[in-house]
């Protein structure tokens, strides 16, 4: 009903939230943030003074916060990546071990073939298993998803012991790139760049499994893949692993990758998502270009569909080929019974496009369409614009840049004098004839 009902802002110079946030199923809500550490604090955690840019390094932190009030909350559990770090660089700072013997930990001056960055880690996603109690993340920078425990207290998230899994806070499990704690080489990644890897949830296909939408960021050649893993679990939870080798599997259980043609047709260096529904089909979004198709159990593309909205609120044009106009952070599909969809209408409307191709929606002949003389004036309009050309028009609707509907009317005089200066989209209905018309009011 576009009533505000709670906000929480978590920003200075210093630390900002990021990327992704997780509603918790008792109300709170995991929250990422990035904190910057001062380059003698991030030497002293063992970095390469070298390998500092602007002498500062970023930290990745996680909260699980409990909403308070109308713009309040209450921190009741955190996790700290700055109390997991190991290094090999100098025996006289903090956190100096074996790295190789110390895959729990993150080794604070693995760069992963870059050449230097403060945003090392660059975690893009965070997602809560309710069944294990455990917290999927996503170190993109690093190409590796990692596992960490939930249960622990905040002292034991802190520490190295303690939880249900007797590890504290370090890593109970990380795949993607066994190079980043020295048991593999580059050639060993299986994971490049990879965005909003989550266990599937109990009673879909895949139950227990872990999906991953594996960009391709940084791989020659450049291509996308959707990748299903299992992990070696002893019992749920508690995640197996054999000193001095690499965390399994070996082998994804399924993997999808467009190599009909051109593998790089299917590539988006950043964001995008994958998720499996019920029935065995995937929802697949290929961020990069704005694209969302679902995939059915042989891989054929079943369904798609291009969002036409860009980042700044633009409605595109039919056929655009804008690289990153379009860009969407990641898509998932909810059922009609959603109970955010209680109560709503989710009657189709009118194409969101301009000069929309309507040829599959049953409209009059291409000769009928085109013997329409729509004007619309003025355009631009300061108070309201006419519509000629048409002798009945069933409904119009406006829309601003950002894709919402603000004004429907049946009469030929629309009054946009309420309406603030921009662009606008009009959409006529006329029998079978839908036309589209771009309005500015200043």
């Amino acid at each position: 009903d576009n009533n505000l009902l709670w906000t929480f802002t978590y920003s200075t110079n210093d630390h900002r939230l990021h990327h992704d946030i997780y509603p918790m199923p008792n109300g709170n809500i995991l929250l990422l943030a990035a904190e910057v550490i001062p380059g003698p604090e991030a030497i002293q955690s063992g970095r390469n003074p070298a390998l500092l840019v602007d002498n500062e390094l970023y930290n990745e932190r996680i909260f699980e916060i409990e909403p308070v009030g109308t713009n309040q909350a209450n921190v009741v559990w955190e996790w700290n990546s700055k109390d997991h770090l190991i290094q090999d660089f100098d025996a006289t700072k903090d956190n100096f071990g074996v790295v190789s013997e110390n895959p729990q930990r993150i080794d604070v001056n693995f760069l992963n073939g870059g050449s230097g960055s403060n945003n090392w880690l660059h975690i893009n996603s965070i997602q809560y298993d309710e069944t294990r109690d455990q917290i999927v993340i996503s170190a993109r920078n690093l190409s590796e998803l990692w596992i960490i425990d939930h249960s622990t207290t905040n002292a034991e998230s802190a520490s190295s012991s303690g939880g249900t899994y007797g590890k504290g806070g370090d890593l109970l499990y990380r795949w993607g790139n066994p190079e980043a704690y020295r048991q593999g080489t580059s050639n060993d990644r299986t994971l490049f760049g990879q965005h909003y890897p989550h266990y599937i949830d109990p009673g879909l296909p895949n139950e227990g499994k872990i999906i991953i939408f594996n960009n391709g960021f940084q791989r020659t050649p450049s291509f996308s893949q959707v990748d299903i893993i299992t992990p070696p679990e002893s019992t749920s939870g508690f995640y197996d692993y054999v000193q001095n080798t690499a965390y399994g599997p070996i082998a994804t259980d399924y993997t999808y990758s467009d190599m009909s043609t051109d593998p790089s047709e299917f590539y988006s260096a950043i964001v995008s998502s994958a998720q499996q529904l019920p029935g065995g089909n995937l929802l697949v979004c290929e961020g990069n270009s704005g694209f969302i198709f679902e995939l059915d159990s042989n891989d054929n593309i079943v369904w798609e569909y291009k969002v036409p909205v860009s980042n700044g609120g633009n409605v595109q044009t039919q056929g655009s080929t804008d690289t990153f106009a379009n860009l969407i952070f990641r898509a998932l599909k909810h059922p009609l019974n959603y109970s955010a969809f209680n109560g709503r209408d989710l009657t189709p409307g009118s194409p969101i496009e301009l000069n929309p191709d309507l040829t599959p929606c049953n409209n009059l002949s291409v000769n009928e369409f085109n013997s329409i003389s729509l004007e619309v004036f003025p355009n631009p309009t300061r108070n309201s614009i006419t519509i000629k050309g048409v002798d009945n028009i069933d409904s119009t609707e406006l829309y601003n840049a950002l894709g919402q509907k603000v004004a429907t009317s049946n009469k030929k005089v629309i009054d946009l004098s309420a309406q603030p200066n921009g662009f606008y989209f009009l959409i006529i209905q006329t029998g079978n004839t839908i036309l589209t018309h771009r309005i500015v009011k200043n």
